[in-house]
Formats: structure tokens, sequence, C-alpha cells
């Protein structure tokens, strides 16, 4: 299993202390946050690209995947006109293309909050509508779309395993994959595990954190209350072997890089205590 350090939480910091401590802590890989000021799709177009696969090749850490930000500010495929429809889609289509150029595997995405009026059918429509445009985008450049749930506290559309099974058996696609963040599940009473079962090998990647059961913060591994040292026991015996991005958010932006030293020496003794 390869353990990957997401970024937004270093928003307030140099872009080069994400390369630099992902090589410094051990991190296999990074997951970019798509947002200003280090990763954003128009600034990357425009020029900034260069800056960041000089420091990728300077530290020698891969970017494997690319996480745009994307619900709500400013863009929300899943909410507004369909001119807001439209703008929303046709920026992911550009995040793709330097998820592309920066040379990732995947670009993340989710689903945000459709609105309280809107009814079932008129979010699935919308859903799978916006869903098979992005796939055609990402089948003609060959990128991998992963597909993220999320929590009830943050969307009201794709929010479990079922949700993202009943979509891939909508848009089928080989480049549209799914991923398990297990806060979601955990604070929604859901298994964990069933994402594997129900998904299949399109359960693709994952967010390793802690959480509670009562809300989506985002907690340190191994200072919350989903039992990570059992999960990743679990893992080791069904033999995942793919991604796993250990997802600190802001909760932690005031010293990232204690954080993130913290987050990885945690899920790396409790790999070795799995057998990894």
């Amino acid at each position: 299993m390869k353990l990957g350090m997401f970024t937004s939480g270093y928003q307030r910091n140099p872009i080069e202390h994400i390369f630099e401590d992902a090589k410094r802590f051990g991190y296999d890989y990074i997951e970019l946050w798509g947002g200003r000021p280090h990763g954003y799709a128009p600034d990357l177009k425009a020029g900034d690209m260069k800056e960041l696969l000089k420091l990728r090749d300077k530290y020698g850490v891969p970017i494997t995947g690319y996480c745009p930000e994307h619900n709500a500010y400013p863009y929300n495929y899943m909410i507004g006109s369909e001119a807001m429809r439209h703008d929303a889609v046709e920026y992911l289509k550009l995040c793709f293309d330097m998820a592309k150029e920066m040379g990732a595997d995947y670009t993340l995405i989710s689903a945000a909050h459709a609105g309280y009026g809107a009814t079932r059918k008129e979010i699935w429509d919308r859903l799978t509508k916006s869903v098979r445009e992005l796939v055609d985008h990402a089948e003609k450049i060959d990128m991998k779309i992963v597909m993220e749930a999320l929590t009830v506290y943050e969307s009201n559309v794709i929010k479990s395993a079922n949700d993202l099974k009943e979509l891939f058996e909508a848009v089928p696609s080989k480049n549209l994959v799914g991923m398990c963040d297990i806060v979601p599940p955990f604070t929604q009473q859901e298994s964990i595990m069933d994402y594997f079962d129900k998904l299949g090998d399109k359960m693709y990647h994952m967010h390793l954190i802690d959480g509670m059961h009562d809300s989506d913060s985002h907690v340190m591994p191994g200072e919350g209350e989903i039992p990570m040292p059992e999960l990743i026991k679990e893992l080791k015996n069904i033999n995942y072997n793919r991604t796993a991005t250990i997802e600190l958010v802001t909760g932690y932006i005031n010293e990232p890089r204690f954080y993130a030293r913290r987050a990885v020496d945690n899920v790396r003794n409790m790999m070795k205590d799995a057998g990894f």
C-alpha cells in the first residue's frame, strides 16, 4: 500500500515545503490539492506548471493524484443554472488536462450538494449527464476519474458505496472508478470494507484519516474514534496494494509540517504491526 500526502493543509506555506516534506517524511507520492496558491488549474495552464514539474523532479516525489477544488467555490456541477453546470464541467476537463501534464495517474472528483429543492430524479439526471461529459474527455486523454463519496454533512448526491455502484452501472467506463474516504461510511453507520465487496476492481483508491462518529471532521490517524489499526490489518488481509492518501485538511493548517510527519509515522507504525 502506497501512502500519499494531501496538500491542502500547506496552502499557507511555500509550495516547495510540500515536496521537501513528502521526501523527508517518507511519503510515496503527493495528491495535489487544486486550489490557490499552489495547484489551481487555470494558473497551471497559465505557466505555473513549469515550477510544479521542476519541484517534482528536484525532490523525486511523483504527483500521483490531482484533487481539483470544485465543491461550490466557485464550481459545483450539481447546482445552479445550465450555464453554471457547463462552466464547472469545462473547468474539470481543464483539470484533467493539467493532471495529465503533471504525470498524475488519476484526478479525484466528487459530487457536491445539489440543493435542498432537488428531487432524486433531478439529481440523478444532472449527475449522469455531467459525469458522461467528463468521462468522454477522460477517455480521450486516458485519465482515470476517481469519484469520491462524501458525507451527508457535505452532499446529498454520492454518499455511499451503493451510490458509487449505481453510478458505475449508469455510466460504464474503464476510466471511471471509485474510492473510499473512510470518514463517510464511519459517520453514516456504513461498513468501510463493503466498498471492496461492492465495487470490486472499481475500488481504486482510499483516503486514510481518523474521524468522529457525529461529524465530518478529519482527525489525525490514531487520535479519533475509527479503529484504524484493525482496519489496516483488514487491508493487509485482502492484500490491498493500491494508493491511500493521508487526508489531513485545514484542521492542521497552522503547523502542517508537524502534523504531516506525525500522520505518516502513525500510519506506518500501524502498517508495520499489520505486516505490511
